[in-house]
């Protein structure tokens, strides 16, 4: 199953690498890795994105919790959340410039950046949605570059992650 973890740590060297060290000691790869302060400069927001079973991840995140720099962590795969992601795409445009825009046009893509040769083109939006627009353009052009941010998750509603 698929868990995006959200957690709060303290702004501080190595702890990104203590909560990444923990899923790696245990054999589970972290598929989406994002993290930036938040509105306190002190703390910040990291969200994960692993697949593994419930209970073992469960057992992961009850480890992660104990660790120093750790101030709150929540597995919101089991509950209503809201999930954004950034895609950029390069592509070759040479003579399928129009089937880029169109296609672009269809996922409510942004087109960037244009030479007489490519097209780059953004989209924030779900994993899925993102992925709809890769294969899309995949099959209407030759991809040069990509890069996608990661998961940003928060659960809906009043429930919010404290510290």
């Amino acid at each position: 199953m698929r868990h995006i973890i959200s957690i709060l740590l303290q702004n501080e060297a190595g702890a990104l690498a203590r909560v990444a060290n923990m899923f790696a000691a245990r054999g589970y790869n972290i598929d989406s890795l994002s993290v930036a302060p938040t509105h306190d400069a002190s703390v910040s927001r990291l969200t994960l994105v692993t697949q593994g079973s419930d209970s073992v991840v469960h057992q992961i995140v009850q480890q992660t919790r104990k660790l120093i720099d750790v101030v709150e962590i929540q597995d919101l795969a089991a509950s209503d959340h809201l999930e954004c992601e950034l895609v950029m795409l390069k592509v070759e445009a040479r003579n399928g410039a129009r089937e880029v825009v169109d296609c672009a046009r269809r996922h409510r893509a942004l087109i960037l950046d244009e030479s007489e040769s490519t097209r780059t083109v953004q989209l924030a939006g779900s994993s899925v949605e993102i992925d709809a627009l890769v294969a899309d353009l995949g099959r209407v052009a030759r991809i040069l570059e990509l890069v996608r941010s990661g998961v940003a998750a928060l659960s809906r509603g009043h429930q919010i992650m404290t510290w």
